[in-house]
């Protein structure tokens, strides 16, 4: 097996719901940070790149039909040039990265790149199919998050709200709102630190106007957090302030073998070790990313002791409370520059937000690290990186 690296990444600043990013179609969001890593590097000659992976959940709209294909010619590349897109709902952008990796792994590939999109904001309403040729109703089902159309056959359990199912388990592990709302206002506030040190700005290219993450609050605290009412059950804890907002973005990553990156004179950010993906009861999502976790540790020959980072992606501050509770990791390893609460979630694209955080710092610090997110439907994803 070949080693497989991250040589280099850009991706859109996360646009909020509704925000400066809504009025780009989802097509063309994932091709600008396509467009703009290839033109970063003027000895690389786009007709290499021997295919284009993205990550993507919804796929109802201006993503549909293999919208990684549609990126790739939307921002110049070849007609040549392949794609392929993924979902793995909200792990999708790293099980992009993953499936790009096996591809070098195996030397069905020398250079690819990989990544995730979602517009969040332009998620469209479906109609369902219909059961009599002249219906007497038909309501329209949002598509933006969540289960649409459940099959009946599921416990009722299984198809609930994700933030219903959140506060059932925060409830279980005793995590109460004044740790939710103390995590989600540290998010927001390491979030603003890393922007205002510019640890940014070599990753993110302006879109639309917009320049840096929109959902970042810089004054949030616990005290303003602790005023929002309970966002899915009347009396739960998990509210719209310390869960992860609805966003739009779009993350590529340019991956390659060392004899690729020696040719086009580019330093790695970090090389995959290992991945791994779990699975647990639908509704215990939250859970998903401590045995996927666990397994990719396992499959790297290492121990959470061995981390110097911990990219958790924070779809509520309740599920990384409770992972990192399960996990007994140190909290300062834990999304050191903030996380998807302040950051945006955009679900195609935020798995591979958080393994391209991880690989830059490792780049600055060295060491291995560990990129994970949980998943809807009972899922979690873990990839291992080493500087």
């Amino acid at each position: 097996m070949r080693e497989v690296l991250l040589l280099d990444a850009t991706r859109t600043p996360f646009g909020k719901n509704r925000g400066g990013l809504s009025g780009v179609r989802v097509d063309d969001l994932a091709a600008h940070p396509l467009r703009e890593l290839i033109a970063r590097h003027p000895a690389l000659d786009p007709a290499r790149i021997d295919d284009v992976v993205y990550g993507d959940t919804n796929g109802a709209g201006e993503d549909n039909r293999n919208v990684a294909r549609m990126a790739a010619l939307l921002a110049g590349l070849p007609p040549t040039v392949p794609g392929v897109t993924v979902n793995r709902l909200c792990g999708s952008g790293a099980e992009a990265i993953v499936h790009a990796g096996r591809a070098l792994a195996l030397g069905d590939a020398e250079l690819v790149v990989a990544g995730g999109v979602e517009g969040m904001s332009r998620a469209p309403f479906v109609l369902p199919p219909v059961d009599t040729a002249l219906p007497r109703r038909m309501d329209l089902v949002p598509t933006t998050v969540g289960w649409r159309m459940p099959n009946p056959a599921f416990p009722a359990g299984w198809t609930e709200s994700l933030g219903a199912t959140m506060d059932r388990v925060a409830a279980e592990r005793g995590i109460g709102r004044g740790r939710q709302d103390e995590w989600a206002a540290r998010s927001h506030r390491l979030a603003h630190e890393a922007w205002a040190k510019g640890l940014h700005d070599d990753v993110v290219v302006p879109l639309a106007g917009v320049t840096t993450d929109e959902p970042v609050r810089p004054g949030c605290d616990p005290a303003t957090l602790a005023t929002l009412p309970p966002a899915f059950t009347p009396d739960g804890t998990v509210t719209a302030g310390n869960s992860s907002p609805v966003s739009d973005g779009a993350v590529v990553v340019l991956m390659g073998t060392r004899e690729a990156a020696a040719e086009l004179g580019l330093t790695p950010m970090a090389r995959i070790v290992s991945s791994a993906v779990a699975a647990l009861e639908p509704d215990r999502f939250a859970l998903a990313p401590v045995p996927a976790v666990h397994a990719a540790l396992r499959k790297a020959g290492r121990t959470l002791s061995d981390i110097a980072v911990l990219e958790l992606n924070e779809a509520f501050a309740a599920m990384a409370l409770a992972c990192m509770d399960e996990l007994a990791v140190p909290e300062h390893l834990v999304n050191p520059h903030g996380g998807a609460i302040a950051l945006g979630h955009p679900l195609g694209a935020s798995a591979a937000r958080a393994t391209v955080d991880c690989a830059r710092r490792l780049a600055r610090h060295g060491g291995i690290g560990v990129a994970a997110a949980c998943i809807g439907v009972g899922q979690g994803i873990a990839v291992v990186l080493e500087a």
